[in-house]
């Protein structure tokens, strides 16, 4: 990743619609990505960005790239002490730097799945209270302060902004992309609305939680029947790395004497490539059938 500009100057997230008397008093994250530039690497800095508030770590993005840093020149290390071989070397901090990332996706994945079982109580309880002739002020508060974490730790951020007298748009605008559920952004629209103009909010309410079931039970059957192209996927990427490392560690010189060939370095080339093009494809495929 491109990061040599960012970690010198990490950008701060500014809450919207704050006013300049709050703003001394909110805490602010961390962050590498800007959210406006269209370049690639202020596109990776803010995906990274989003990376590590959606997994929950509680880690700043310039600490996690240190120790993304220390665990590659740790398993480096060891591997330049046992083998004192440039090659597999280089493959320990490769995969020394990505552990860290591929821990931070799993956590992701499970916290993201875990907030979305969660929404449909979470409104069908946010409904309930609305009964109760609160304001829709009150009834999240009193939502928020019940629902546990994952999702009450977000929600509990943003009635922290609720005190504070930000109006119920400024406190929710963040929530949808802290989260990274789709369906929030309907559930913030629909409670802002009604902040600003009323309406019949446990309607909408008690629909938006038969539409997030109804979306649920779909994700787990398309999950279900596109486990075995996603089990493909994985193995297209694990399988190569894992044969050619074991041929490096068992022979140190593997890697250099196929070099040495033409047709070796021809081959090894084309494999990569198609490699990489085979996952794109099917990683889109997936992605196309999940958003439809």
């Amino acid at each position: 990743m491109a990061r040599t500009r960012a970690l010198k100057q990490p950008a701060v997230a500014a809450a919207p619609n704050v006013a300049p008397a709050y703003a001394a008093i909110l805490r602010s994250d961390e962050l590498f990505g800007t959210g406006q530039g269209k370049g690639l690497e202020d596109r990776l800095n803010s995906a990274f960005d989003m990376l590590l508030i959606r997994s929950g770590l509680g880690v700043a993005p310039s600490l996690f790239l240190m120790l993304s840093a220390f665990t590659a020149l740790t398993l480096g290390g060891i591997l330049f002490v046992a083998q004192e071989n440039v090659l597999t070397t280089t493959l320990g901090i490769i995969i020394g730097g990505a552990a860290p990332v591929i821990w931070a996706v799993l956590a992701q994945s499970r916290r993201v799945q875990k907030m979305l079982q969660q929404l449909p109580d979470m409104v069908d309880e946010l409904a309930r209270a609305a009964r109760t002739g609160r304001s829709v002020e009150q009834c999240f508060m009193l939502v928020a302060h019940d629902t546990p974490a994952p999702l009450g730790d977000e929600l509990k951020r943003c009635a922290g902004r609720l005190d504070l007298g930000i109006g119920m748009h400024g406190a929710l605008t963040e929530l949808p992309v802290r989260t990274g559920i789709v369906s929030m952004k309907i559930l913030v629209m629909a409670l802002s609305v009604h902040a600003q103009s009323g309406g019949d909010l446990i309607g909408v309410l008690e629909r938006l939680s038969r539409t997030i079931r109804g979306r649920i039970s779909y994700l787990a059957r398309l999950r279900a029947s596109t486990a075995a192209s996603r089990a493909t996927t994985i193995l297209m990427l694990v399988i190569p790395p894992l044969v050619l490392g074991f041929f490096v560690l068992r022979d140190p010189t593997y890697f250099t004497r196929l070099m040495a060939v033409k047709w070796g370095r021809i081959m090894t080339m084309i494999a990569a490539v198609l490699d990489m093009i085979g996952v794109v494809w099917v990683l889109r495929i997936l992605k196309s059938n999940q958003q439809s």
